[in-house]
Parts: structure tokens; sequence; C-alpha cells
């Protein structure tokens, strides 16, 4: 599963990785002459080109949901939840400091909730932010029972 990237301060040091990976990518390629077993100079290269296809999918999903081209999430289980509500805030455009301004709390609260994918927030909590985001449920849950 890819990171999400959850901030301006995070979106900044994934392109700065992204960057570095690149240039390594292209600096392995342009060695010609090298001491590396082939099988093994490929592989380097596949798990750099990888890990590059990583980032850029992570930067591409913040810059999505950033520019307001990305409004819809969806959530598969209630494990996804704080996935959900950090890319809620980012779609509306919120920063951190912006949603705890909103809900009357500290920045460093949203940032403690998000960095531990809100296992500390009460569902009360949970609950305000939704309705401070906006978020709307497309289709009611059903709830199965085990007989």
């Amino acid at each position: 599963m890819a990171t999400l990237i959850k901030n301006e301060r995070q979106y900044r040091i994934t392109k700065s990785q992204a960057a570095k990976f690149e240039k390594a990518i292209c600096e392995v390629e342009a060695a010609r002459e090298t001491d590396i077993h082939p099988v093994l100079r490929k592989a380097q290269l596949d798990a750099m080109k990888s890990q590059m296809e990583d980032l850029q999918h992570e930067i591409e999903e913040y810059e999505s949901l950033r520019s307001g081209k990305r409004k819809a999430v969806t959530l598969g289980s209630l494990e996804e939840i704080s996935n959900a509500l950090i890319q809620a805030r980012i779609a509306a455009g919120l920063s951190q400091e912006d949603l705890a301004d909103k809900l009357g709390v500290k920045p460093q609260q949203i940032q403690r909730y998000e960095a531990t994918d809100y296992q500390s927030a009460s569902l009360e909590k949970i609950n305000q932010i939704v309705r401070v985001l906006g978020i709307k449920l497309s289709h009611p849950a059903e709830i199965k029972m085990n007989s």
C-alpha cells in the first residue's frame, strides 16, 4: 500500500526524494563500465525505478487532491477512514492548521490525529471532522451479521 502524503512538508520531502531517485537512476544508467554484475545492476535499477514510481504516484495523488480535481474518496472499510479524512481535508483545500481552527483545537492535535491514523480520536471528534469537511456518504452503510 502506498504511503499517503498528509501535508505540504511531506509533499516537499517526497518531491525531493523523487528527484534524488531520478538522479541516481540516471547515474546508474549512464555508468557503462561498472564492477557490478549485469544481473545485480538490473535488479538495482528495477528496485530504484519501482521506488520512483511509488513516489510519483504519491505526488500525483496529493496534487490531484490539492488541486480540487478529485472530490470523491472511496472508503471500502472503517480501517480506511483515516486516509479518507486526510484526503477529504486536502481536497477541501484545508491545511492541518485550517482544520484545527475550524474545530477549535491546536494544530498539533490534528497533526497527532493524522500521524496516528486517528487512533486517538473519539468517534465524536471524527464525526465533528466529517461535518466540518462536509463529507457526504453516497450509499448507506450496510451491516451484515454472521448467523
